[in-house]
């Protein structure tokens, strides 16, 4: 297994780069999240990697952020799911939006990917609730609106040690912070989300 594919990228395209690693060239299937932010040609990158291997398919995907590829590769997991609706899907949503989207089991906010139906967002809250609920990728690849970095992550070691899941802790403050987007200090919303329920 490949983890990641470092060196000077040859040339990039929409859903295709080609990174040059000492002559030899890997071809990587990508997401446009990672395209918006690659490098220009003929500078260094670094991308996560996944290698897809079927019958007659044997294919690499490339990722900017580990989160991007944990998402990838849980959702090609999911029956009926294959990598072109993965990449589309994190060519829609940010991997935080679609760990939300599957905590709230919000069906209908997996459905503006090209590709998912009612059915398909269905099978990935059902199949996916479980394996995200432990992720890291909200708390590491957002930054609430309200309040700091810092206040989240206190509120969640709070929860926490108030006996309440990480998962369900998670979705406790996002839900607050959303309905108040005053708040700032771990405190207050500490408060508010131990009366959620």
């Amino acid at each position: 297994m490949i983890e990641y594919v470092s060196g000077i990228l040859s040339s990039k395209k929409l859903t295709l780069a080609v990174v040059d690693v000492q002559g030899l060239g890997y071809r990587l299937f990508i997401p446009t999240s990672t395209f918006d932010r690659l490098p220009t040609v003929g500078e260094r990158v670094r991308l996560y990697t996944h290698q897809y291997v079927r019958e007659d398919v044997l294919h690499l995907y490339g990722f900017l952020t580990l989160p991007e590829r944990t998402i990838f590769v849980l959702m090609i997991g999911v029956s009926g799911v294959g990598p072109r609706l993965a990449l589309a899907a994190l060519s829609t949503m940010t991997p935080a939006e679609i760990q939300q989207a599957v905590l709230d089991g919000d069906s209908a906010r997996l459905v503006i990917i090209p590709g998912v139906g009612r059915k398909t967002a269905d099978r990935l809250v059902v199949e996916l609730r479980d394996r995200v609920g432990s992720l890291d990728v909200v708390a590491s690849s957002t930054v609430s609106p309200s309040g700091t970095r810092e206040a989240r992550a206190d509120a969640l070691a709070a929860l926490e040690v108030l006996g309440l899941k990480k998962s369900v802790a998670r979705r406790r403050i996002d839900k607050v912070l959303r309905a108040h987007p005053e708040l700032g200090g771990a405190d207050e919303i500490i408060r508010h989300a131990l009366r959620e329920s």
